[in-house]
């Protein structure tokens, strides 16, 4: 797995991690140039954010792309769920954006809400609509969320949603079938 990372855009050299630390080896962790994450769906029973926590703290970086669907509207709006852990999610963004890291939100389907706010910052948190980055080698890569792709997204919202609650129902049953079997 860590040499995935490093493939992705890592340079050498020592940062401040967003605590304070007991071990020296902290200190010696890669800072990557860029990070891009999506897909969270904070908001859902099944959104990792204990795991997110963890890469976080173990991957600085310089910049951060939150592409699409971080916080999911669609599931909130039908059954809040908001444990502590997803609060801890979006803290650590804000601590980032706080410590000198660009944060870059850009809002996908799930989260379309938040394109209302296109063109502002939250806490330094940027929300935008699309970017280009220019990786280490100069290559540029268009930064944008993939429902703007998706026909049934575009032109069909409706079946969209629909789908989005067969996928839940077959989480959920999915979760209740590994109980069963686990016993």
């Amino acid at each position: 797995m860590r040499n995935m990372f490093d493939a992705l855009g890592a340079f050498g050299g020592s940062f401040a991690p967003d605590g304070p630390h007991d071990n020296d080896d902290e200190a010696l962790r890669k800072r990557y140039r860029t990070i891009f994450i999506s897909d969270l769906h904070l908001g859902t029973p099944g959104c990792q954010a204990t795991a997110l926590l963890d890469f976080l703290k173990a991957h600085p970086s310089d910049t951060l792309f939150l592409v699409g669907d971080i916080v999911d509207g669609w599931q909130l709006r039908r059954k809040w769920y908001w444990p502590q852990s997803h609060n801890d999610v979006v803290q650590k963004l804000l601590k980032r954006a706080r410590k000198g890291c660009r944060v870059i939100y850009v809002p996908g389907n799930h989260d379309e809400f938040a394109r209302e706010f296109i063109g502002h910052q939250f806490g330094g948190i940027e929300v935008i609509d699309e970017a280009v980055h220019v990786t280490a080698d100069g290559r540029q890569l268009w930064i944008i969320h993939g429902d703007y792709f998706d026909a049934v997204v575009q032109c069909a919202k409706w079946l969209a949603y629909v789908g989005d609650n067969l996928y839940e129902f077959t989480l959920k049953l999915n979760r209740h079938l590994n109980r069963l079997r686990a016993r």
